[in-house]
């Protein structure tokens, strides 16, 4: 294999790239080596457990009901799609580049240092947030069993709802407690999010199963109902794509579809993730790509037939948007799977923020050994192989921010984020196979720079769908991110001190 040269003056520019030999060599230093134990078994188990959470319990209920009917089904295929596409890209980067920090190591390999740190900052945000919202929302699942057993916690240390203050001490409790287990190594990790994800997988083919003999064939006329004009959000409510071009996306009809493959995409949110784990992976160049693709099949399988049992279940329109899956078995005179169903989402969720978690520190080290960050926080545990104090600084800060957060509109944002890093990864795989054709891909992305391309078109498309409010959360976070890069990230970079 051939060695990159160093380009010279171009790299003390902001786009100076880190050459893929330079960061697998990165990763063989021993003081900031991580330990490699997983398989491609462990990455698919990883997939599944973050991408079956909020999504499959929660909306699709709510998308049935308000946006697309029982089409929903086609909606997961297309954002099933869109993430496919990206998939290929992420399977194709995560071979090639063998390292942790998936996005922004692919960034820094093709695009250069400022992208880089871009993608980097933007991830940090939306693993955050994605970690402390779930957690909050496990909260609420396990104070609603503990109420059905009885049993219940003051106010004041049940989070803040409807305006009132309080602090949410099983959130905080929980994202200390996943921290604790990331410290002590991401096989442990890997393990017990396998025992988690064996739950909530029997409880989705539960619902399966058992609701399929519930289906009612009338419940699916119209399969897509008749197209209504949304109502149309104000200002800064409004999608992006309304205030710039005046399209206003539509309910039900053939585009509801469209408009729901916008909402239900959270729900996929996670399969990038199982790329940041690429170094603690005993043969990456294999492993990754099946485990990015075979999770993502996965769950788009498992998502299109929930969407079709539960709208087969009930009317559409008469769907709650709280349960929907557990209040369609209270419909046809069947609480117990209901209450199952919920056990499952409690289980579920928690796999979900750890997996988060995993990822938001994974990417915080790969910034950290680059000098982007402060390098202390790259270390490795001498025991463990794992970034003991980038974990335990973002779990604390994480679970504090789960204590103190209610649930609101944090999806958007967390939606914008990955949506954005998909952009990159595609642009991404179209730049390194111009500039780096000579690099050994174990795993080759079909049809570039079409696919890529694709991915580009779908994705800006998705983003485009967001609210106006959220492209301006979006905007202020990467305007503070690149305070932070040139105040310290530019003349900390390795790439710009000597080795």
């Amino acid at each position: 294999m051939s060695t990159q040269q160093d380009p010279g003056p171009a790299q003390s520019g902001l786009f100076r790239t880190k050459n893929v030999e330079q960061s697998i060599r990165d990763t063989e230093e021993p003081e900031y080596a991580l330990k490699k134990t997983l398989s491609a078994l462990d990455l698919t188990v990883f997939g599944v457990g973050v991408i079956i959470g909020t999504g499959i319990f929660v909306l699709t209920g709510v998308v049935a009901k308000q946006t697309a009917g029982p089409a929903t089904a086609l909606g997961f295929v297309v954002a099933g799609v869109v993430c496919a596409l990206a998939a290929l890209c992420y399977a194709e980067f995560a071979s090639t580049v063998p390292v942790a920090g998936s996005a922004y190591t692919f960034s820094y390999a093709s695009l250069g240092e400022l992208p880089a740190w871009i993608i980097g900052w933007d991830l940090v945000l939306e693993l955050a947030l994605g970690c402390a919202v779930v957690a909050v929302g496990w909260s609420g699942y396990v104070r609603s069993l503990l109420g059905n057993a009885g049993a219940s916690l003051p106010d004041y240390l049940s989070g803040t709802q409807n305006g009132k203050f309080g602090f949410d001490l099983l959130a905080f409790l929980l994202v200390l407690a996943l921290t604790a287990i990331l410290v002590a190594g991401v096989k442990l990790s890997s393990r017990i999010t396998g025992i988690i994800v064996a739950v909530k997988v029997t409880v989705v083919l539960i619902v399966i199963v058992v609701g399929a003999f519930f289906i009612t064939g009338s419940h699916y006329k119209p399969f897509i109902p008749p197209a209504e004009e949304a109502t149309a959000g104000g200002g800064l409510a409004a999608p992006i794509i309304q205030l710039m071009a005046g399209y206003t996306p539509t309910n039900f009809g053939v585009m509801g579809i469209f408009t729901a493959a916008a909402v239900v995409f959270f729900a996929f949110i996670g399969f990038d993730i199982v790329a940041t784990a690429a170094e603690e992976t005993r043969n990456p160049q294999r492993d990754v790509p099946r485990g990015i693709l075979g999770s993502l099949f996965i769950c788009t399988v498992l998502y299109v037939a929930v969407s079709l049992v539960v709208t087969g279940m009930q009317r559409y329109s008469q769907l709650s948007v709280e349960a929907p899956l557990a209040d369609a078995f209270k419909s046809v005179g069947h609480p117990f799977w209901a209450g199952l169903i919920s056990f499952g989402a409690a289980v579920g969720l928690t796999s979900v923020c750890m997996i988060l978690l995993l990822g938001q520190t994974r990417v915080f080290f790969a910034m950290s050994r680059d000098g982007l960050l402060p390098r202390t926080f790259s270390h490795v545990h001498p025991k463990f192989g794992t970034p003991y104090r980038s974990t335990v600084l973002l779990g604390v800060l994480v679970a504090i921010v789960a204590g103190f957060t209610s649930i609101e509109e944090l999806a958007e944002l967390v939606n914008i984020g990955t949506l954005f890093a998909f952009i990159v990864v595609a642009l991404g795989v179209i730049i390194l196979r111009r500039t780096r054709p000579d690099l050994p891909r174990a795993f080759r992305a079909p049809l570039v720079p079409w696919v890529p391309i694709a991915s580009v078109l779908a994705s800006l498309w998705l983003m485009l769908n967001l609210p106006a409010e959220t492209w301006l959360r979006f905007g202020v976070w990467m305007v503070i991110g690149c305070v932070v890069y040139f105040v310290y990230g530019r003349t900390h970079s390795r790439i710009n001190t000597p080795r």
